[in-house]
């Protein structure tokens, strides 16, 4: 892939939309991904007033969470592409110093110490970086020659180990891997060498006996339980055996809206939040999980068609990679709770209930919006 054609644009180019303006490109938002968002919000609102049992207070806040969430993104949108690209290693040094913060003063909750008590709210650092990191990596190699040598990569691997080793030690096994992937997201579309992905697999395969003694007991109970759950149904293998029989009982079209029994009778643990998607095959059954993935397949298919129309290193590996990570977000999440995938505790994309996922996910659909919006077009 020869991004290097995607250079700055020519004299003869100019702004979309100088000339003849539409409120949408006022406000440089995509009318395409925003009714696709809002979509995908307003059939979450439903689920998790449901998976809530009606839970007024969470309700609120959730409802809160969604409105800051959208403020963020048309916030966001409005700042050029060549913003994020100036302020990015300065992001990147906020972005680790909070990271380290938490483990200092941050507040513990369910054994992990992950947010920042700001008063009116919690924050977690650790959903900033899945965003800080790509617009870094893309900054870093748009100024370097592609495909990336064996100096960059290193220099790059630095620029993900860091805060994907802090985030580890919060605990945090599932953020800090998809910290990981969003650099490897980068590096994949910079054009890394075959050869450096076969050297990365087997220092990964050697690596894996050695780390397993890192790993914490619950998370190793994580893995043995994904490798069979019924060894310990009524501790380890509750949450995912529970699950599949939330979403198995779902049958086809489900058992109806506020009607899920493994939910509102408290069986299926987290059903609010890591957890909700089972909710919604219990209660919508197969077509309403397909419709719910078609529409996250549909903001991924727009999202790369963002993608496809940068026109410069930094903003076609940006918005590819932030693509690539609300993907493997979704996909993750939704392979967890059907037993596919370890559990490893990552929150649905504006499904499930919580603020900093809620705002990082809106804060990169914004700076998608930004990049497309910024575009510039050839004279016809």
């Amino acid at each position: 892939m020869n991004l290097n054609r995607w250079a700055t644009p020519s004299k003869k180019r100019q702004h979309c939309g100088t000339q003849y303006r539409t409120l949408p490109q006022l406000l440089h938002i995509d009318l395409i991904l925003l009714a696709c968002l809002i979509a995908l919000v307003v059939f979450g609102f439903f689920i998790l007033y449901s998976a809530s049992n009606q839970q007024t207070n969470l309700v609120i806040q959730e409802i809160l969470h969604i409105g800051m969430g959208f403020l963020l993104l048309f916030f966001l949108a409005q700042f050029p592409p060549h913003f994020y690209q100036r302020w990015a290693p300065l992001l990147f040094a906020v972005g680790v110093l909070l990271l380290a913060a938490v483990l200092v003063i941050g507040r513990i909750d369910k054994g992990a110490q992950r947010w920042i008590n700001l008063g009116l709210f919690r924050f977690q650092p650790s959903e900033l970086m899945k965003i800080i990191i790509p617009i870094t990596l893309a900054w870093y190699f748009a100024h370097q020659s592609l495909p990336p040598k064996i100096k960059e990569l290193s220099i790059a691997g630095l620029m993900v180990i860091i805060p994907a080793v802090l985030t580890l030690k919060e605990p945090d096994l599932g953020t800090a891997l998809l910290l990981v992937m969003s650099g490897v997201c980068v590096l994949l579309l910079a054009g890394i060498s075959g050869r450096w992905l076969f050297l990365a697999a087997i220092i990964v395969v050697i690596a894996l006996p050695i780390s397993w003694h890192f790993l914490h007991g619950y998370q190793q109970q994580r893995i043995l339980t994904f490798l069979n759950p019924e060894r310990d149904p009524w501790g380890a293998g509750y949450h995912i055996i529970q699950s599949k029989i939330a979403i198995g009982s779902g049958g086809a079209f489900g058992k109806g809206w506020l009607k899920g029994t493994q939910s509102h009778l408290h069986f299926l643990p987290e059903h609010a939040t890591d957890f909700i998607f089972a909710v919604v095959g219990e209660e919508f059954g197969l077509f309403g999980t397909l419709v719910l993935l078609f529409i996250y397949l549909l903001i991924t298919a727009r999202c790369f068609y963002i993608a496809f129309q940068s026109q410069t290193t930094f903003t076609r590996l940006l918005a590819g990679s932030l693509t690539l990570m609300f993907f493997l977000s979704f996909l993750i999440n939704m392979g967890m709770v059907c037993g596919l995938l370890p559990v490893v505790g990552l929150p649905l994309p504006l499904i499930s209930y919580g603020g900093s996922s809620m705002l990082s996910t809106m804060a990169s659909f914004g700076i998608l919006m930004s990049i497309y919006s910024h575009r510039v077009l050839i004279d016809q």
